[in-house]
């Protein structure tokens, strides 16, 4: 696989997936209303309401009878469309895990979204800084805004580290087995992450996916963004993610040469440097 990384389609891609998906979570009302409509019908007038009051654009009709209009339909068929080109067009960069394999790509495009989430957080940041300091006019919505994607970006982060084996290991023990324990080692771990998203899955699906996905609940202030009704929703999603990445490793990484991690390989000649001289070395 090609290594080159930085190009400008690898900057494009993720950002519009983000925008597209953006802009489908926030008209998810209009979806529910015209694939999956409530029987109850208190339940249904609070989220044709809803669907009304959050609207970007009221003025466009429905396509098919519906609540979803043309812009609403464009970005949820955006979405699998960009999320396939992403995918495809994905490229190692030089510090990222060099053994990766095909199936790897989806967890690294989560990365680079991750990146661009990173940045939207940052720049909503900044915007009500500015705001608020400087003319004094702060926003109704940025610290919301910015809770919401900094869920995503935690979330995100978390497939993103699996895939790229730099969540944290206490490899002492490891180190000192022979690499056939190791393996059992990594099968134990393993299984026992399987069965923490199973029961994680089981035990709260009902709940995330009927109480908050399909109500559609909000968070409930000024902006009222749908934090818990996307946010949940994600959490097993990812953690299901999660559990197929390790078991993706597991495979990937069975032939592969053991690594010893002594603390000292970690440390560069400046870092050596600065420690002697900070003893009188």
């Amino acid at each position: 696989m090609q290594n080159d990384s930085g190009s400008l389609l690898e900057w494009l891609i993720p950002f519009t997936f983000v925008f597209c998906a953006g802009w489908a979570v926030w008209h998810a009302p209009a979806y529910i209303l015209d694939f999956i409509p409530p029987a109850n019908q208190s339940l249904l007038d609070q989220i044709t309401e809803l669907q009304q009051r959050k609207d970007v654009t009221p003025s466009l009709p429905g396509l098919f009878g519906g609540f979803a209009d043309a812009i609403d339909w464009a970005a949820l068929l955006l979405i699998p469309v960009i999320f396939f080109f992403g995918v495809r067009t994905i490229r190692c960069a030089e510090m990222e895990y060099e053994h990766w394999r095909a199936i790897d790509r989806i967890a690294i495009f989560f990365g680079r979204i991750t990146m661009i989430l990173i940045i939207s957080m940052t720049s909503v940041m900044l915007y009500e800084v500015f705001l608020r300091y400087v003319f004094e006019a702060p926003t109704l919505w940025a610290n919301e805004l910015t809770l919401w994607i900094a869920g995503y970006v935690f979330l995100f982060s978390g497939l993103y580290a699996m895939q790229q084996r730099c969540h944290i290991r206490i490899f002492l023990l490891y180190d000192a087995v022979p690499r056939w324990l190791q393996h059992t080692f990594d099968i134990i771990s393993v299984g026992l992450l399987w069965i923490f998203a199973f029961f994680l899955v089981f035990g709260s699906y009902k709940q995330v996916f009927v109480t908050k996905f399909y109500k559609w609940e909000m968070f409930g202030t000024a902006f009222d963004p749908p934090i818990p009704a996307t946010v949940q929703p994600m959490i097993l999603i990812i953690v299901v993610l999660i559990a197929i990445q390790a078991a993706i490793n597991l495979i990937s990484d069975w032939h592969l040469a053991p690594s010893k991690s002594t603390g000292i390989d970690e440390l560069d000649e400046d870092e050596l440097e600065a420690i002697k001289r900070s003893v009188g070395g």
